[in-house]
């Protein structure tokens, strides 16, 4: 009787939120139906001698641990024509087959780039750098339905796209900038009619940075909304130790699912575990405390990850669908570094990764879940 008391206080004990935090208890709310993770570098990773493994360090499948965890959607990016070769067309079509093998959900991401795309560069792919207007237009189209039609062809057809990332500024930089609304437009209704195209069923997402930014989130799809920007899900990234406070990403978060009539999906968002190193190259964050009241550490990750959660599912009318936790499998492998150009470039995340530098998975894993 002791034993069994002892193990429901412990039990217990792990359901508090850390010294210091608020809580975000949602008992009455529904787990949201997206649990998911980006796995884009799994491939690279996994080729350059990556290893996962179970708590017990069992050495296993990454996607089966993460699905056994409790995980049933997987986020994979594209770039056009990147110089490493990796997220591909031919990286996405293979890590799908697995995924959907496994019966999870499949979310593609469009970069309309060969490297990173995001609120500070949207550089065209260099085969389109010198193309005009109609013409790139074009080559979205095609470009999109030319992925999304093979994983169609293949029995993996996507859940949801990404047309674009992170998109605060617009992308294909100068033609769709912001202040060039109507191209941005024109070129983001492409991709969202070649989505639509290959299959109606798939919902579109739009995607910005900065999710507690309001003043951000209602400038761009109000303005959307004038340039009849076409789209099915609003997805947001949210890193704490970047974007403001937890309390001004659920206000942001609740007033966009209302303000638009939408759900709303946090497409990234990561926590340390640790302050450590384990590739040789800086980490982006390495602060004990990136976070207030999040520390560094396991405890830290898991409880994050369990209040981020659990803000999305007090979102009203349930119209938050969920979570993916960023490159959760982005490990410190030599050669799966983050500059496509450079092979001898780190990747500065390993410790916000969702596997620990013994490659066994994190207790965060379960804390996506609950």
């Amino acid at each position: 009787m002791k034993k069994g008391i002892a193990t429901l206080l412990a039990s217990f004990l792990l359901l508090l939120p850390l010294a210091g935090q608020p809580a975000y208890a949602t008992a009455s709310a529904p787990v949201p139906p997206i649990r998911g993770a980006d796995i884009s570098s799994l491939a690279k990773s996994e080729a350059f001698g990556g290893v996962y493994r179970r708590e017990n360090g069992q050495r296993a499948d990454a996607l089966t641990i993460l699905r056994d965890g409790g995980l049933n959607y997987v986020r994979l990016k594209v770039w056009v024509n990147p110089a490493d070769g990796y997220n591909t067309k031919t990286q996405v079509l293979a890590t799908a087959r697995r995924a959907k093998a496994l019966g999870m959900g499949l979310l593609v991401d469009f970069h309309y780039s060969d490297s990173w795309a995001d609120p500070g560069k949207q550089n065209k792919p260099a085969a389109w750098a010198s193309l005009p207007f109609d013409r790139l237009r074009q080559a979205v189209y095609d470009h999109t339905y030319d992925v999304l039609g093979a994983l169609r062809a293949q029995g993996t057809t996507a859940d949801m796209v990404q047309i674009g990332n992170e998109l605060n500024g617009g992308l294909l930089w100068p033609d769709g900038r912001y202040d060039r609304w109507p191209n941005m437009a024109a070129l983001l209704n492409a991709g969202h009619d070649a989505a639509k195209a290959v299959s109606s069923a798939t919902r579109v997402v739009l995607h910005l940075a900065d999710g507690a930014d309001n003043g951000l989130y209602r400038w761009w799809f109000d303005n959307a909304a004038a340039h009849g920007i076409r789209y099915d899900v609003i997805g947001l990234s949210f890193y704490a130790y970047w974007h403001g406070t937890l309390a001004a990403f659920k206000t942001n978060l609740n007033d966009v699912a209302a303000r638009y009539g939408k759900p709303v999906v946090v497409v990234e968002t990561a926590y340390p575990f640790t302050t450590g190193d384990d590739d040789g190259y800086p980490n982006i964050i390495s602060s004990a405390v990136p976070y207030q009241g999040y520390p560094a550490t396991t405890a830290g990750q898991s409880a994050m990850m369990r209040d981020l959660v659990n803000i999305v599912r007090a979102v009203p009318g349930q119209r938050g669908l969920g979570v993916f936790y960023w490159e959760a499998t982005w490990t410190g492998v030599r050669g799966n570094g983050w500059d496509p150009a450079d092979p001898s470039s780190g990747n500065g995340w390993e410790n916000q990764a969702l596997f620990g530098f013994d490659d066994r998975v994190l207790p965060g894993l379960r804390a996506l879940t609950q």
